[in-house]
């Protein structure tokens, strides 16, 4: 007589023995199609009365949210309010409040639309507050982890610094092409160029917003401005000792 097989039971039970209730899963997209339209509702409308009732209810929620994620996303950790994660959140919102009736559908969604203007104010904020900080103390009590200036640079702090940076960038730009032979790769090499030099204070650029920064300038993915970053910082290092020797680059 065949023996018939018993189903495998895979319920979970508690320690009483009795059967475990699965959690519910959590919505993890925050921002919705209910969000965007009630977005566009915000800026039609020119009753006050009835864009408070729906920023309350259909916005503020997931302007925290996008808050809260690129903060931790991007550790944005350099503030003025103590160090208060929660404080930065609403400096956020509010930022994010005084912006929504200037938004318009031609723009693209409206996550990526507040995303990215989310990103940049917290640039700007952190830069600003990264500033007040290493007026505080010289440039070794700073987190120097926090610095493009300081890797790429390797710590330099000579009196003509400024001199061997120019000779350096003309050095990458006069030989890229040699450098890189990728277009993917040279665009990435021009906004660096670029970035350093329009950027009076590059030591005080922390390392997310310059990503940020060539990122948007260029559209390459994080893992391929680290490959030109890696090249850049060993060029620098070969070109350094041999300024020392020499007295110069020959670009």
């Amino acid at each position: 007589m065949t023996k018939t097989k018993t189903p495998l039971d895979l319920t979970l039970y508690t320690k009483s023995g009795k059967p475990r209730k699965r959690k519910p899963k959590q919505q993890r997209n925050y921002f919705t199609e209910d969000t965007e339209n009630a977005i566009l509702d915000y800026v039609k409308s020119e009753d006050q009365v009835f864009r408070n009732k729906i920023y309350n209810e259909n916005i503020h929620n997931s302007f925290y949210k996008l808050a809260e994620n690129i903060i931790h996303t991007f550790k944005f950790y350099y503030n003025d309010l103590d160090n208060d994660v929660e404080a930065l959140k609403h400096e956020v919102i509010t930022f994010l409040l005084q912006k929504l009736q200037f938004y318009k559908k031609d723009r693209g969604k409206a996550y990526s639309y507040f995303g990215t203007i989310t990103k940049r104010y917290l640039i700007n904020y952190n830069n600003t507050i990264y500033k007040k900080i290493k007026k505080k103390g010289s440039l070794e009590e700073v987190d120097e982890d926090k610095t493009v200036f300081v890797g790429l640079m390797n710590e330099t702090v000579q009196d003509d610094s400024m001199y061997f940076l120019k000779k350096y960038l003309q050095y990458v730009e006069v030989n890229k092409n040699r450098l890189f032979s990728k277009d993917i790769d040279q665009k990435t090499v021009n906004a660096v160029i670029h970035l350093f030099e329009r950027s009076e204070n590059l030591d005080v650029m922390n390392k997310q917003a310059f990503y940020l920064y060539v990122k948007d300038l260029t559209g390459n993915t994080a893992p391929q401005i680290t490959k030109v970053i890696k090249v850049l910082k060993e060029l620098y290092i070969k070109l350094m000792n041999q300024y020392y020797l020499d007295g110069d680059i020959d670009v």
